[in-house]
């Protein structure tokens, strides 16, 4: 049980429950840093129904009765509470919870006791690094063919509904892959608008207002088309990046992707 004089206390707003707890938890020598992430860090996303999520970096787990706060949850705080050195590998590449990586790219430190350190880390986990990059669009380039071919496969050989789920199979490749070209880390899907319209892929194709489109396309029906255009776009910003080796690995079968 967390100790009450610990325990979130509601205020009359979200704001007045963050203040209180931020109060608490910088007074507490155990605590090295505070960093704000979720919607709250991406302007104009915040709702009536907005929580503050709030990431309490513990210097380690000798402080129980912070630990005994991680996934609190109400309608106005939402807390992950995190020793120094889990903070370090949270999100990172090969890890069961890289998928938390998109929750820092726009985080917010709110307090650092540690002069930096917890501001550096944070800073580590906003963009992909030169080599992680160059891997990562190489593999998921490779995984998007592959589904898009299996998927186009399907279809030629009269099998539609299987031909679709493959499709649908293919988009987080692709967006994983669009995004890694640009050393950048695929947004959550709620977010997807709100990063391409605030910082472009470069590629007039990869604008809001036609890759949204296409892309909903393909999780409605699969339609080959739409596979296929989407394929010329990214095949020529993967070869323009260098990945020609992966590409050209799947020689006379990238034919069926191409329009015809």
């Amino acid at each position: 049980m967390v100790r009450d004089s610990y325990a979130p206390v509601p205020g009359r707003t979200p704001e007045e429950t963050l203040h209180t707890f931020i109060s608490r938890a910088t007074a507490d020598p155990g605590v090295v840093g505070l960093v704000l992430s979720g919607s709250r860090v991406h302007a104009g996303m915040p709702t009536a129904h907005s929580d503050y999520d709030l990431h309490v970096v513990v210097r380690d787990e000798s402080v129980p009765v912070l630990t005994a706060l991680d996934r609190f949850r109400s309608a106005h705080l939402d807390l992950v509470v995190i020793t120094l050195a889990q903070f370090r590998t949270r999100g990172m590449p090969g890890r069961p919870d890289s998928f938390a990586r998109y929750s820092y790219v726009h985080a917010e430190v709110l307090f650092d006791r540690l002069d930096g350190t917890v501001a550096g880390i944070l800073d580590e986990k906003r963009t992909l690094g030169a080599d992680e990059a160059r891997h990562a669009a190489a593999g998921w380039l490779d995984a998007y063919v592959n589904q898009t071919y299996r998927s186009l496969k399907s279809y030629r050989d009269g099998r539609p509904g299987l031909g679709h789920l493959d499709a649908a199979e293919s988009v987080p490749y692709a967006l994983e892959m669009l995004f890694a070209l640009h050393r950048r880390v695929r947004p959550y899907n709620k977010y997807l608008r709100w990063e391409l319209e605030r910082q472009p892929l470069g590629d007039p194709r990869w604008d809001a207002d036609r890759l949204l489109p296409a892309l909903r396309s393909i999780l409605a029906d699969g339609d080959p088309p739409t596979q296929r255009a989407l394929f010329t776009g990214i095949e020529e910003g993967a070869r323009r990046a260098g990945h020609d080796r992966v590409l050209d690995s799947w020689g006379e079968d990238l034919k069926l992707l191409r329009r015809s």
